[in-house]
């Protein structure tokens, strides 16, 4: 039996954004209260918020954890112009506090003349780095070069997109094949400007980041944009949340010469193209086997589409803001707990014109 929970989230204004740790027993909301939470999984398998800060002085858009090895480290990004990294430190000053965990501040990230719309963690296997995206349409890449002193983080690339930028998504890859590479959605309602999604890609040899794709079938604005974790794959899937859910093959293509140093070139296909929701779509996050993908838009559902062996996306199940089923598709909804698919969440709070003040929480 499949059962949605809910959660007084307590936050004052809409809840914008929610992110789920590595091991998905940890999670953060943030929301427009300028406040970002921390809630922690009981072993009786309920959500309890273990810590609630004011982190900016404007609407926090997006908050996100580094991979544990770097240790338990949140960022955060807000319509102030800003981002900032914060750790957590078990106290152990007196027997009062010992034990208990506090979140501190180490930086805070100042480069953006406007707001800062997203806020990224590189792979783990780059090292701890951080990348920023703001409304002046400049994505930032930064890098803590000692990851035992947060406290300290060095600008490393500034990429110019000409358009304002709204998301950004690192594709997960650690093949060597696969330069680093990340995509960037653009929220610009100027429908004459085609082309809302830029792929860069890390050239060894400049040492910059080069555009090495625009998909220019995407005209509308793009709120969230997600690679699907790469399995091994020797292309690329990538998830976009536009007016409709729209999965994009990218087909690395062969090159030339060996020693050919510009950008790669790709082959883009479209996979799935889906307009169920029938209104603005404000999430996509993908299960750790990129085989389910979830989607959440202003029709208050959350959406579940998966792929068959013959590379056809379907629609597996619908779930109401509430989490309860639509049309009987109780028994595909229960796919949520059995994928462990965290984003779906994020999916339901993701959705910040609903005006939904509590957070609902699918088991996964």
């Amino acid at each position: 039996m499949f059962v949605a929970k809910s959660i007084a989230a307590d936050h004052k204004d809409l809840i914008h954004d929610v992110s789920y740790d590595f091991h998905g027993r940890r999670m953060a909301t943030c929301s427009s209260d300028q406040s970002v939470k921390v809630w922690d999984k009981g072993d009786d398998g309920e959500w309890h918020c273990t810590a609630s800060w004011k982190t900016h002085s404007g609407s926090v858009w997006r908050v996100t954890w580094a991979h544990p090895e770097f240790g338990q480290v949140l960022a955060s990004c807000s319509f102030d112009r800003t981002a900032a990294v914060w750790e957590e430190i078990v106290g152990e000053s007196n027997d009062k506090q010992r034990g208990q965990s506090h979140w501190i501040k180490r930086t805070t990230l100042v480069d953006s003349r406007t707001s800062v719309t997203d806020v990224k963690f590189a792979p783990k296997h780059m090292g701890l780095m951080l990348t920023t995206c703001s409304a002046d349409g400049v994505v930032r890449i930064y890098e803590a070069p000692d990851v035992m002193n947060l406290s300290q983080w060095s600008l490393q690339h500034e990429i110019s997109c000409k358009l304002s930028c709204s998301c950004i998504s690192w594709n997960p890859s650690s093949s060597r094949a696969h330069p680093p590479m990340i995509a960037v959605g653009s929220d610009d309602s100027n429908v004459t400007y085609s082309g809302k999604v830029q792929i860069y890609e890390y050239n060894e040899n400049t040492r910059k980041y080069a555009k090495a794709e625009t998909l220019m079938t995407v005209t509308d604005p793009v709120h969230d944009i997600a690679f699907a974790p790469n399995l091994g794959r020797s292309f690329h899937v990538l998830a976009i949340a536009t007016k409709d859910v729209r999965i994009f093959k990218l087909l690395p293509m062969r090159r030339e010469s060996a020693n050919s140093s510009g950008p790669t070139k790709f082959e883009v296909q479209v996979m799935a193209q889906f307009d169920s929701h029938n209104s603005q779509v404000w999430r996509v996050s993908w299960n750790i086997t990129s085989t389910l993908l979830a989607s959440s838009g202003d029709d208050g559902c959350v959406r579940l589409w998966k792929a068959n062996y013959m590379d056809n996306w379907k629609c597996t199940g619908i779930l109401r803001g509430d989490g309860s089923p639509v049309n009987g598709s109780s028994g595909h909804a229960a796919a949520l707990s059995a994928v462990g698919i965290p984003g779906a969440a994020q999916m339901v709070v993701g959705a910040a014109s609903a005006g939904r003040k509590k957070a609902q929480l699918m088991p996964g």
